[in-house]
């Protein structure tokens, strides 16, 4: 790798990258790090990239890649997130998410959905089909129910648990076919010379239309108010054209829940397998999230009957 002496460390997230941000002179870059998951953290972050730099959308640049030695050499945006500048006092967060908004209409507009990667092969965005979505929704259960509850109830749970989030699933109403970040919030928002610039877009997947509102919507990382979040939903539904709106807030509901609920079991994960433990103090607030939701709509009755029962105190 480059000379440690240039390189300094970046915080990381959840993944198992590391950054590093290299100086040289005045120039500065990033490189990214991935002995494990390499060809999603390197190849496929590099090829959504170049998807959403196709599209006008400001995503990392790449310089140069070491494959054979795990790292890739991307263009720096700074340190400056939507979700740090947000943070800050006198600061309007509605003129931000309307930018965010307009940036969401962009990436859900990605027709070419196919590249060519650093390795010269191509590379087709593949669909996120249910059963990844049910999959994904599953780690709530094998990861935190299974730390929570005793192994009597656990068995019960798990085989209740699953019926429920397959029904869920099979209740979306629109179709797979919109370009979907998969981790659309504010901590992934990069301000860049007064354009917003997008990161962390390894895990796209052709999906539904809902998926990154919920995602920006009832983001765990970053609390609003109902009121303020009603106020963003409104935002994006008045600049979508031909949109059945029964149907979007059917499925917006739906993936909320099941995003919160995947989010628990992960950061339990992190947690327990990679002693990554700061992630807990943000399941309270998934709990909320899957509250502010679970009350809307008759469809989520089974679901709330069993974590009430599981989990007393968490469903009110």
């Amino acid at each position: 790798m480059d000379n440690i002496k240039n390189l300094k460390v970046i915080k990381g997230d959840a993944s198992f990258r590391k950054f590093f941000r290299k100086k040289n002179k005045k120039f500065t870059s990033i490189l990214v790090f991935a002995k494990k998951e390499k060809f999603k953290n390197l190849i496929i972050y590099d090829s959504i990239n170049k998807i959403l730099n196709k599209n006008k959308i400001l995503a990392p640049n790449l310089y140069r890649e070491n494959y054979d030695k795990n790292y890739i050499e991307i263009q720096d945006f700074g340190d400056d997130t939507i979700f740090k500048i947000l943070g800050k006092r006198g600061k309007n967060k509605f003129q931000y998410f309307k930018k965010v908004i307009n940036i969401l209409n962009q990436i859900q507009s990605i027709k070419n959905r196919n590249t060519i990667n650093f390795k010269n092969k191509k590379y087709i965005v593949p669909k996120y089909d249910k059963n990844i979505l049910i999959k994904e929704a599953n780690f709530f259960c094998d990861w935190y129910a299974k730390k929570i509850l005793p192994k009597r109830k656990m068995k019960k749970f798990a085989k209740e648990f699953k019926k429920i989030i397959k029904k869920l699933v099979l209740s979306l109403k629109l179709k797979n076919n919109i370009f979907v970040h998969r981790d659309f919030h504010v901590s992934n928002l990069m301000l860049v010379k007064n354009r917003i610039g997008v990161i962390d877009s390894q895990d796209a997947l052709i999906g539904n239309k809902a998926y990154d509102l919920a995602s920006l919507v009832d983001d765990v990382r970053f609390k609003t108010s109902i009121k303020f979040k009603n106020k963003i939903y409104k935002f994006y539904i008045s600049k979508q054209i031909k949109l059945d709106k029964i149907k979007f807030k059917n499925d917006f509901e739906i993936l909320s829940i099941l995003r919160n609920l995947k989010i628990i079991g992960i950061f339990t994960r992190l947690a327990i397998r990679d002693s990554k433990k700061n992630y807990l103090k943000l399941i309270p607030y998934a709990w909320s999230l899957i509250n502010l939701r679970i009350n809307n709509d008759k469809i989520f009755f089974d679901l709330r009957e069993l974590l009430n029962q599981n989990f007393k105190g968490k469903i009110k």
